[in-house]
């Protein structure tokens, strides 16, 4: 992205400072617990201020808009899932899945209109947030490369394989949080279960890409 169109949440006014940047990190936390259930329509810029207890200038000061505060605080989510779900090395490979899975329906569960936000795209077409979308899928499709074929950088259909089942997780888990018949530990394992299956049609089509013993049927 060229820096003269800088999204405003990379850009804050803060001077740099450790307390400017403190305070910036405090408004985001606030911001994220205001956002947790809430879509971005449901709250002005002056209930915003108010349920923060801040002046509604400060936030101005650091964010320059509502948006920029909104996406300042996705992304905020978002990186802490993205980091989850890219860390877990030392565990066994189908340990590394689960752990995966289940910090995202935690996410989707506490955070859900964050999740919508980030699934659909943002608000209207927003290219800023379908970017951290896209880094959600990508992080989760190196995962599971990582800990499935030992390597990151795979062939196109394999991509594609895991690619499509990373979006079904998507919609499952839009309407698991809209429906929540289902406990977050079937959830997970449904999802997982899943996975095994777009990994065995991997192999059919390319015998290259063994599957996992423990996705395998005759394991």
């Amino acid at each position: 992205m060229n820096s003269s169109r800088q999204s405003a949440a990379e850009r804050p006014r803060a001077r740099g400072t450790d307390r400017s940047q403190a305070r910036r990190a405090e408004l985001i936390a606030i911001g994220r617990k205001l956002f947790a259930d809430r879509s971005y329509d449901a709250l002005s810029m002056d209930d915003i201020a108010r349920q923060a207890q801040v002046a509604k200038g400060l936030i101005y000061y650091y964010f320059q808009s509502k948006r920029g505060y909104y996406l300042a605080i996705v992304e905020d989510s978002v990186a802490d899932l993205v980091t989850f779900a890219s860390s877990g090395l030392d565990h066994a490979p189908v340990d590394r899945v689960h752990r995966t899975m289940d910090a995202y329906l935690r996410f989707a569960e506490h955070n859900q209109a964050a999740y919508r936000t980030i699934v659909s795209g943002g608000v209207g077409f927003d290219a800023e947030v379908q970017a951290l979308r896209d880094g959600v899928r990508a992080a989760i499709v190196a995962t599971i490369a990582e800990g499935a074929y030992g390597r990151q950088d795979i062939a196109p259909l394999a991509r594609m394989g895991l690619f499509g089942w990373v979006c079904s997780v998507e919609g499952a888990t839009l309407d698991w949080i809209d429906r929540p018949d289902l406990s977050r530990d079937i959830m997970r394992e449904l999802l997982v279960k899943m996975l095994g299956g777009a990994m065995r049609a991997i192999e059919e089509l390319d015998p290259t890409y063994v599957t996992p013993e423990p996705a395998r049927r005759d394991s």
